[in-house]
């Protein structure tokens, strides 16, 4: 298109006239009657301004809705075999018609029936005879307050998608963020390859099959099982604290080195707790959980553990549940140190120190879950 063209066309399209709007389409109004003079007469007051349908049984006006439900219903209460109040509830009962409004007219005078018509869930009660232009206000009423319900409903449900986003937005980045602090962890002790992986999935597996005994503690649903198992990783984050001559001494550690190592629970804890105080309410109960686990971890069930002495359920079920899979995963696996175990002799030593080392109940866990476990540690081998 050349420079003196152009011009032309555009004079051209600003003279055109804008494309009419397109007219709104008519609302749909089912009327449901069993006498058919009845349709014909409600069809003549509300065919200049709606699309009417029309249905002789209760039967038929549920097989209409269920097709394609109308923008409203106007219903007679007797009619044979399915009343219009059974009618209005099953409407009402079914979620694709439920916010269909309700307008039952009917012959019926007494107070009781117009009650029974709202608690069925009706929106309006008209009395036979009727006044048409009574009835044709009533039907715009409830048709521009459905109409605006609509559209409220539609406003929210857009609010909760983009709520739903922004959460997993978040989540996503939460998530991002740990696997970046427990990757620090990793790239300084690379002698624990998968351990991590493996504590996670077997925190899990764990936590699944002590949520379905008797036993259970209260709170343990499906939402706080997978939050233990994500924050599970974070036990040992505070390695990062750790000097490397102690962290990457192929050796047995000396005493002093020892208590220098047992700082990691405290320093891990120190710096999960900084974030969660940042965050505040949007800190999550993962990072709670991993706060815990962090900390306390090395607890004992008798107390004799670090660093706080907790005993029994004084100590966190998180960190109970990690401790079972730490150790259990460190036995099986080989170190400069040491030689594995196996998956049997694991299992042999930590039930012998059940009550003592570790909660009974999550060692019953431990020997139920044996079976799983070991598939685990064969998957995420090192």
């Amino acid at each position: 298109m050349n420079s003196r063209t152009r011009p032309k066309l555009e004079a051209l399209a600003a003279a055109r006239p804008p494309e009419p709007a397109a007219a709104p389409a008519r609302p749909t109004v089912l009327v449901v009657d069993d006498t058919p003079a009845n349709l014909t007469l409600m069809a003549q007051v509300l065919n200049k301004t709606c699309r009417v349908q029309v249905a002789v049984s209760g039967a038929k006006a549920l097989e209409i809705v269920r097709r394609s439900p109308p923008d409203l219903v106007v219903l007679d209460v007797m009619m044979p075999e399915l009343d219009g109040y059974e009618v209005c509830r099953r409407l009402k009962a079914d979620p694709a018609a439920c916010h269909v409004p309700v307008i039952f007219l009917t012959a019926l005078t007494r107070p009781e029936d117009e009650t029974a018509a709202f608690d069925a869930g009706g929106a309006d009660f008209v009395t036979k005879p009727f006044n048409p232009a009574t009835l044709l206000a009533r039907v715009r009423t409830h048709l521009e307050l459905k109409r605006a319900e609509d559209r409220l409903r539609g406003r929210n449900l857009v609010l909760s998608d983009e709520l739903a986003l922004r959460q997993r937005e978040v989540e996503a980045l939460r998530d991002t963020t740990l696997f970046v602090m427990v990757g620090m962890a990793e790239f300084r002790d690379a002698d624990t390859g998968n351990h991590i992986v493996r504590t996670q999935e077997y925190v899990r597996a764990l936590a699944t099959w002590l949520a379905a005994q008797p036993e259970a503690p209260p709170g343990l649903d499906a939402a706080a099982i997978d939050d233990m198992a994500r924050a599970a990783p974070l036990h040992d984050i505070g390695k990062v604290a750790i000097p490397d001559a102690i962290l990457l001494k192929p050796g047995r550690l000396s005493a002093p080195e020892w208590e220098v190592m047992k700082t990691h629970s405290t320093a891990g804890a120190a710096l999960l707790q900084r974030a969660i105080d940042r965050l505040g309410n949007a800190a999550g109960r993962l990072l709670l959980y991993g706060q815990q686990i962090a900390r306390h971890h090395h607890e004992r069930w008798d107390g004799s553990g670090y660093p706080d002495g907790l005993a029994g359920t004084a100590i966190p079920l998180a960190a109970r549940l990690t401790a079972v899979a730490d150790v259990y995963d460190a036995l099986i696996s080989r170190r400069p140190y040491k030689d594995p175990l196996t998956a049997e002799e694991a299992l042999r030593y930590i039930t012998a120190d059940s009550g003592r080392h570790f909660d009974p109940l999550l060692v019953r866990a431990l020997q139920a879950c044996a079976a799983e476990l070991a598939r685990i540690a064969e998957h995420w081998r090192d």
